[in-house]
């Protein structure tokens, strides 16, 4: 579905994206990276909103720009900034970008009312959207993405300005539509657990380049000798027997035991300790390097190809919706 090859773009002196290569075919991709990493300025590349300085991007098979208009009718987009009618209700602004999508009124308000009932908006739709809250105007914005039946969805920070509810019944209805329905989803955000949540793939963008690009499950490898663990009862002396055969725990807020295992003990002896102190393993599981840690691995001064010195982070400028 997109195909980018050595892609360049600068804003005057400032380069956004340095030669970014990389393909997606179908799946829930997370596209991660600092403010200035170069984010915003791809996923208007794949939209045809900015100058290529040089490469190629191909969407659905098709060039862009140059198709850009066959391109837009099989993908949604939710940017970042508002663009909620302040004063039209949600079921009027819907049914108008039903309109644009090439639909009758009629159809247009049809599906409006199917992708509101979708992402939550109940009675409120026919409110104006200037009494919304931050959370309903983001409702809306996704309502927006999915009116014409998108194959591809490009999700700029869908969950800013939600409450913690919200943003859980956000992240649930991006998730579903990946995993149930079969719509590709590129999701762009700054926020790992969103990743986490609804991605099966991660692209970790800085500097304008692309520094890891990999399965989830991958990225985040188990930690040699790290072992979380819960038993059913004798805890304490559990813990003691274990500490005097060398191990080291410490708790985590889930209220389970990060267990450090001596190096080559094998794992039957801690069920073995166990056993021994009357107790039984009831979860067991190895401890995986985190999404955070990959993340700052990839955009430290460790990995030179992303971090050069004395470089300035690339300003994003605000695309301008003036003619």
């Amino acid at each position: 579905m997109i195909e980018i090859r050595d892609l360049k773009i600068s804003y005057g002196d400032t380069d956004a994206l340095r030669g970014v290569n990389c393909s997606i075919d179908g799946g829930s991709v997370g596209l991660l990276g600092p403010n200035g990493a170069g984010k915003s300025t791809l996923l208007k590349a794949l939209l045809g909103f900015v100058r290529v300085n040089s490469g190629t991007v191909s969407m659905f098979g098709m060039p862009m720009p140059k198709k850009a208009l066959d391109v837009r009718r099989r993908l949604g987009y939710m940017p970042e900034r508002e663009i909620v009618k302040p004063k039209e209700s949600a079921v009027s602004f819907l049914t108008y970008c039903g309109c644009l999508s090439g639909m009758n009124r009629i159809d247009a308000m049809e599906r409006a009312h199917e992708v509101l009932n979708y992402v939550g908006v109940d009675e409120n739709r026919y409110r104006k959207m200037e009494t919304y809250s931050t959370g309903m105007c983001q409702r809306v914005k996704f309502a927006q993405a999915l009116i014409h039946d998108p194959q591809l969805l490009l999700l700029d920070e869908p969950t800013s300005g939600l409450d913690p509810e919200g943003r859980i019944e956000m992240l649930d209805l991006i998730a579903e539509l990946g995993r149930k329905r079969g719509i590709t989803i590129l999701l762009s955000t700054h926020l790992l657990p969103d990743v986490e949540h609804v991605c099966d793939r991660v692209i970790m963008i800085s500097k304008g380049r692309i520094a890891i690009d990999g399965p989830l499950d991958e990225l985040t490898t188990a930690r040699e000798g790290c072992i979380e663990i819960r038993v059913r009862d004798n805890e304490k002396a559990f813990l003691d027997a274990l500490v005097s055969r060398g191990y080291s725990w410490r708790r985590l807020q889930t209220g389970a035991i990060n267990l450090t295992v001596p190096a080559a003990t094998p794992p039957r002896t801690i069920f073995e300790i166990a056993r021994e102190c009357g107790t039984q393993v009831r979860h067991f599981r190895a401890v995986r390097q985190s999404l955070e840690e990959v993340f700052i691995n990839a955009i430290s001064d460790r990995n030179g190809a992303v971090k050069v010195p004395g470089e300035q982070a690339a300003v994003e400028p605000e695309l301008s919706t003036a003619n």
